[in-house]
C-alpha cells in the first residue's frame, strides 16, 4: 500500500485538470480514447449499465498524441477516469495511445472494463466520497477493491479462506485450501504468497494466515456474532460493517470505544443496522507515514466511537494518523462497497 497525497482522489496532476472542470458535486466519468476506438462505445454502454440510474457526468475525450496521453493520464484506449482517477490503473504504466486490455470477471481479456468491475469501482468511489476520506487501501486494484483477480486461482483461494472463516471463526490450514489451488495448477503456498503480496490477506512468519480482510485470525477490538453461534474477529470497524453484507446474513457487532472504554453494539437484522449508542461514529483514516499492508497502516485507526467528541480526542492523541469521524450511513456504505461482493461467483467461461 502506498500513501495518497494531499489531493487524494484527484489522481495525478494531469488527471486533476479534468477533475477541476467539474461544476458541481456529481460524480464525473471521463472516457479517454483514441479517434475511432472500437471499444469506446462498449465502455460507454457498460458505464451506463454500471451506473444504474445514479447521477453522473459522463464524457468522452479523444486523445490523438502521446503528449496528450501523458497530460491527461491515458495508459491505453479506452482509459476510464472516475473523478479524475483511473481505478483500473497499473502503477508505473506509461502513457499510451495504443489499445488497452482489461481482465473480465472470468479472467479473459476484454477491450473495456466489465460492468461488474465498473459497478464495483463506482460503488467504492461513491462510498469514499461520502466519507470524504481515503479508502484505506481498499479502492483501485483494477476496480475490484478487496476482490482478488480470477487468474491463477487467486479468487478461488481467497473465497475459500473467507468461507472457512465465516463457517468456523478461524483461519483455514493450508491443506483445506489445496483443492482450490490445485484446480488452477498451483500450490497453496504460491497462491497465498501472491495474495499476501497484493494485500488481500496477511501471513505470519510461518506462512499461516493471520488475516484475510475482513477477518482476523487473532483477537481484535471488533467481534462479529453470526447466526448459528459462530463468532469472528474483524480487522477494523469498516471490515465488521462489511461482513453481514458480504455474507448476506444477520449479525451482531460488538466493540469498544478506545477512548472511553464504553461498549458499542451494531445489530444487522433484515437488511438494517441499529447502532447503540445512537451517537456512534466511525473514525476513517490511516498512518501519515504509510508503507505496508492495510493491516499495519489503517486498521488501527478504523474504530467505533460513542460520539464525535471521543473520536476527536483519539485523533488528537494519535497525531501519526490522519482521518476523520464519519456518520453511520457513510461508514456502512463504505463497508458494503468494499466487502459486499467478495463472495460473488464469477460467471462461467
Amino acid at each position: 500500500m502506498t500513501c495518497p497525497d494531499e489531493d487524494f482522489g484527484k489522481g495525478t496532476a494531469a488527471q486533476a485538470l479534468i477533475w477541476e472542470d467539474r461544476e458541481d458535486d456529481a460524480m464525473h466519468i471521463t472516457v479517454l480514447t483514441v479517434p475511432d476506438c472500437p471499444n469506446a462505445p462498449v465502455a460507454m454502454e457498460r458505464i451506463t449499465l454500471a451506473l444504474g440510474g445514479r447521477a453522473a457526468e459522463v464524457e468522452a475525450v479523444e486523445v490523438s498524441s502521446h503528449e496528450q496521453a501523458t497530460q491527461v493520464g491515458m495508459t491505453g484506449s479506452p482509459t476510464v477516469l472516475i473523478d479524475g482517477v483511473d481505478p483500473f490503473g497499473v502503477p508505473g504504466a506509461p502513457a499510451s495511445v495504443s489499445c488497452r486490455l482489461y481482465r473480465g470477471p472470468d479472467g479473459r481479456a476484454e477491450g473495456a472494463p466489465s460492468v461488474d468491475d465498473l459497478r464495483r469501482a463506482l460503488d467504492l468511489v461513491q462510498a469514499t466520497t461520502d466519507c470524504d476520506c481515503p479508502p484505506a487501501g481498499a479502492a483501485g486494484r483494477a476496480g475490484r477493491g478487496r476482490l482478488a483477480p480470477v487468474g491463477g486461482g487467486l479468487r478461488a483461494v481467497q473465497q475459500a479462506v473467507l468461507r472457512h472463516f465465516a463457517a468456523t471463526g478461524r483461519a483455514p490450514a493450508a491443506k483445506k485450501l489445496e483443492p482450490a489451488a490445485i484446480r488452477h495448477g498451483r500450490t497453496v503456498t504460491d497462491v497465498l504468497t501472491e495474495l499476501a503480496a497484493e494485500d488481500f490477506l496477511t501471513l505470519d512468519a510461518d506462512g499461516h494466515i493471520r488475516a484475510a480482510y475482513p477477518f482476523s485470525a487473532v483477537p481484535t477490538a471488533h467481534r462479529v456474532r453470526l447466526p448459528g453461534g459462530v463468532e469472528v474477529w474483524s480487522m477494523c470497524a469498516v471490515d465488521a460493517l462489511g461482513i453481514p453484507h458480504m455474507l448476506g446474513t444477520d449479525a451482531v457487532i460488538t466493540s469498544t470505544d478506545p477512548v472511553t472504554g464504553e461498549p458499542v453494539t451494531v445489530t444487522f437484522t433484515g437488511g438494517k443496522m441499529t447502532w447503540e449508542p445512537s451517537t456512534t461514529v466511525v473514525y476513517i483514516g490511516q498512518r501519515r507515514s504509510c508503507t505496508g499492508p492495510a493491516a499495519d497502516v489503517a486498521c488501527g485507526a478504523l474504530n467505533f466511537f460513542t460520539g464525535p467528541g471521543s473520536a476527536q480526542t483519539w485523533g488528537e492523541q494519535h497525531p501519526d494518523f490522519s482521518g476523520k469521524a464519519v456518520g453511520q450511513d457513510a461508514a456502512e456504505a463504505l463497508g458494503r462497497a468494499v466487502f459486499g461482493s467478495l463472495l460473488a461467483e464469477p460467471p462461467a467461461p
